[in-house]
């Protein structure tokens, strides 16, 4: 009730405010002070599915704002999408071997989709008074125990099989038997990604304009459907502590705050689904990871869970059946979550 009661005020006051940038955010762009970043990771639902249009369809973004006139901050006075110009919206992905930037632009709804950084990014804009670039670096069909495995992580065995270790190129294998190598290896996906998120920030005035400095100010993790099989789901908590502290040392950011949500693509409420969103909601738990009290927090998504009668897409509940809501809805509570770890940093 109370976090439903934040969340309304909050967005209360995203309408009676606007989006326009405030005189003392202008004031701090030109007085230099550094950009505060935040890192978005994760596999497809992190990447963004949550349809726009068409107006006429159940759970789409057009919907919603225009049909059913919920979120009517999302809109100008004109009708059209509203747009941030104190957050910048950096999104890069690895294609062929390459960074490809698939946005760069101050935040509004742009393209087919949307993912959590629309209501996420707002919510920094609002809370923070100097500037915001919200760079996501991510794609999809990638699982924590394997593509995104973090540095250092060892080999495991689990019923009779041995699962690969940071830099293995293959899954698994039975020992004494052939392995059966792959053109990929454990933990290629969070070098891909963290690279470009290091090569963007390198060239930080080309992605936000004027720029000179920044502060790494958040990490924000929605990720979980791939790792649905007994294997990875029974690490999925250990390589979930070590994905954490290894973005805080990669990026020489050890006090940042870490917020996550619930994110299985489905409801998360049984077999391996259930085992992982425990798993997620255990970085709540100061008694099991006592250094992640006060500084990482696990918020519950699967309230957001929409059902396919009302959503865009009813085959596909591994992406919450692309309905727009629940991603406006996990952007909120990750905001609101990041919100509260910034301001207990700041006490």
């Amino acid at each position: 009730m109370k976090r439903f009661t934040m969340a309304l005020c909050l967005m209360a006051a995203l309408v009676l405010t606007g989006y326009g940038v405030s005189a003392a955010k202008q004031d701090s762009a030109e007085s230099k002070k550094p950009v505060k970043v935040f890192i978005l990771l994760g596999q497809s639902n992190m990447v963004g599915m949550g349809e726009v249009g068409p107006e006429t369809t159940q759970g789409t973004l057009e919907y919603l704002t225009k049909t059913a006139k919920k979120y009517p901050h999302l809109l100008d006075e004109k009708g059209q999408w509203a747009v941030r110009n104190d957050v910048r919206y950096t999104f890069v992905m690895q294609n062929r071997g390459n960074m490809q930037t698939v946005q760069n632009d101050w935040l509004s709804v742009r393209g087919k989709t949307i993912g959590p950084e629309l209501t996420f990014g707002q919510i920094m804009g609002q809370t923070l008074e100097e500037q915001v670039l919200i760079l996501k670096t991510c794609i999809g069909n990638r699982s924590l125990g394997w593509d995104l495995l973090p540095p250092g992580s060892e080999r495991f065995t689990f019923e009779g099989k041995t699962y690969a270790g940071y830099k293995d190129d293959t899954l698994s294998w039975v020992e004494g038997e052939e392995k059966k190598p792959v053109a990929w290896y454990a933990g290629k996906q969070y070098d891909d990604d963290t690279a470009n998120a290091k090569k963007v920030l390198s060239e930080l005035d080309k992605y936000y304009p004027g720029a000179q400095k920044y502060e790494i100010a958040g990490f924000v993790w929605w990720q979980g459907h791939k790792d649905q099989n007994a294997a990875h789901a029974s690490r999925y908590e250990q390589n979930l502590v070590s994905l954490i502290k290894n973005l805080r040392k990669d990026f020489n950011a050890p006090k940042a705050p870490f917020v996550l949500a619930v994110g299985c693509g489905n409801p998360g409420r049984a077999s391996f689904g259930l085992q992982i969103a425990e798993a997620q909601l255990a970085m709540n738990d100061a008694k099991k990871h006592p250094e992640f009290a006060g500084n990482v927090l696990c918020v519950e998504s699967r309230d957001f869970w929409k059902s396919k009668e009302t959503s865009p897409n009813p085959k596909q509940d591994y992406h919450y059946f692309r309905n727009a809501e629940t991603y406006l809805e996990v952007g909120n509570a990750l905001g609101l979550a990041m919100a509260k770890l910034l301001k207990q940093k700041s006490e």
